[in-house]
């Protein structure tokens, strides 16, 4: 899941900026001191000035922004900047709810804006406004100046930060233009519009064809069922999700999806895409020159870091994204990044890694904001965290929901026959790694980040033996103590 990296020690303080001082680093003093001495000199700044900046509208910005306000440190300071049309939102809405049929009460904005996605309150627009946080809303920053530590949009607006926060995400990766990549009828999924314009062809598709077996592809075919359409899944794997699922696990889930109509194709690679007179795409030929009939395409292959304008910040070329310590500064004072971009020591693990998840995005934008703003110099410290929710919508004859925390690593026991529970879990050098769970209760849920986070001893051949979950969880939970 992440590449195995030496410690960082990049060894800076936290860089203020204001015109009469230049740049200060973190005082020795109180908190209360520190941003008493730098509201002073807010006053003067000029109107390209701002104290704060956060790129990205995601949902890290939307995070990061809560927790500037719950510091008093938001009205008049911060400024976010994104590329997109809305506040941040819950962007995993966008692979789920979004895509429901109008019939089945799908999602939509201002429902999901960040943070209700853990039980938050609603950030709209006028959230924002009522905050005094500042929103450029589709002028994304095309260049830095790190030295004059000056931002520059896309429409000519020159930004002069104080701190910096990169919290830019992802795009998605996309298929080449020459094999049809940008093809009318072509979908990929990272925002709102994007969603928007699959969901304007799902209306119209008869065949609809998704090129990927992990999230993205999950998600989006369980939503083409919903709607009732022919849906086939294309992956190069051997089974669903392979970096994460066991085979075996693989093939109960590829078996509930074929039981709701998909036709799944695995270990297939794509040649090209096929077109009409019109342009307009018609099928997906494989590599042995086999062809799909499709209509809708959705290209859910992964994503890259969007590093953006930022390289100069500093790269990790292991696992990409933007390198950054515990507190998530960068090499550069003065400069952050959180969410998805960013490449953080994952100290339970002793490695570096980049999570593209929500959980991380939520978790890590609040603690760089709190060390920030604060006296807080504990590293950030994550557990890895995974799930996914599929045939959630009305009339779906079975929803589903799985979670997972820890480390994919070691010999796995699986349990359960998946009507409806099964857990897998990973154990190596006698000890619990991971923990996966299908269709758990609130009570069992909650207890695998303590599972994951303790790793206690496990007794493997007595965990084979369960007869059931229930006491597959109760002899591994009976291993805390």
């Amino acid at each position: 899941m992440a590449a195995v990296s030496n410690s960082l020690s990049l060894k800076h303080g936290l860089s203020l900026w204001c015109p009469q001082t230049g740049s200060l680093s973190r005082l020795n003093s109180s908190s209360s001191i520190k941003f008493r001495n730098f509201s002073r000199c807010y006053a003067a700044f000029a109107n390209e000035n701002r104290e704060y900046v956060i790129v990205g509208g995601g949902n890290a910005a939307g995070y990061a922004a809560r927790t500037f306000v719950e510091h008093g440190m938001a009205d008049g300071r911060l400024c976010i900047v994104t590329k997109e049309a809305y506040a941040p939102y819950e962007r995993p809405a966008l692979t789920k709810g979004y895509l429901f049929p109008p019939d089945k009460n799908p999602a939509r904005l201002p429902g999901f804006h960040t943070c209700v996605g853990s039980g938050g309150e609603r950030q709209t627009p006028e959230w924002y406004k009522e905050k005094g946080i500042e929103m450029l809303y589709q002028d994304p920053v095309k260049s830095i100046d790190i030295e004059q530590q000056t931002l520059t949009t896309d429409s000519g607006k020159l930004l002069k930060y104080g701190s910096l926060i990169i919290a830019t995400g992802c795009t998605a990766s996309r298929f080449p233009e020459k094999i049809g990549g940008n093809l009318p009828g072509v979908h990929y999924i990272r925002d709102v519009a994007d969603a928007d314009s699959l969901v304007s062809s799902l209306g119209k598709a008869r065949k609809v064809v998704v090129v990927g077996g992990g999230y993205i592809g999950m998600e989006v075919a369980a939503a083409a069922v919903g709607w009732q359409l022919d849906t086939t899944i294309i992956y190069p794997e051997d089974h669903l999700l392979q970096r994460l699922f066991t085979p075996s696990l693989g093939r109960r889930y590829e078996e509930l999806y074929q039981k709701n109509g998909v036709k799944i194709l695995k270990g297939a690679s794509i040649k090209n895409l096929e077109a009409d007179a019109n342009g307009h795409v018609t099928a997906v030929k494989l590599g042995d020159g086999s062809t799909i009939a499709a209509d809708t395409v959705i290209v859910g292959v992964g994503a890259k870091p969007a590093v953006g304008p930022f390289e100069r910040v500093g790269l990790n070329k292991d696992v990409g994204g933007i390198q950054v310590d515990g507190l998530f500064r960068t090499s550069t004072p003065g400069i952050f990044a959180i969410g998805d971009v960013a490449a953080f020591p994952l100290k339970i693990y002793d490695r570096i890694a980049r999570v593209e998840h929500v959980d991380h995005a939520r978790r890590s934008a609040h603690h760089c904001v709190k060390a920030l703003l604060s006296a807080q110099t504990h590293t950030y410290d994550y557990l890895p965290f995974f799930y996914s929710r599929v045939f959630e919508y009305e009339g779906s004859p079975r929803k589903v929901w799985w979670q997972f925390f820890g480390d994919n690593v070691g010999e796995t026991v699986e349990i359960g026959n998946f009507d409806p529970k099964i857990a897998t879990f990973w154990i190596e050098s006698g000890k619990l790694k991971g923990v996966l769970l299908e269709s758990g209760s609130p009570e069992e849920f909650q207890l695998l980040p303590k599972l994951a986070r303790s790793q206690p001893a496990v007794d493997k051949a007595k965990l084979e033996k369960a007869s059931s979950v229930e006491e597959a969880l109760a002899i591994v939970g009976a291993s805390l103590g």
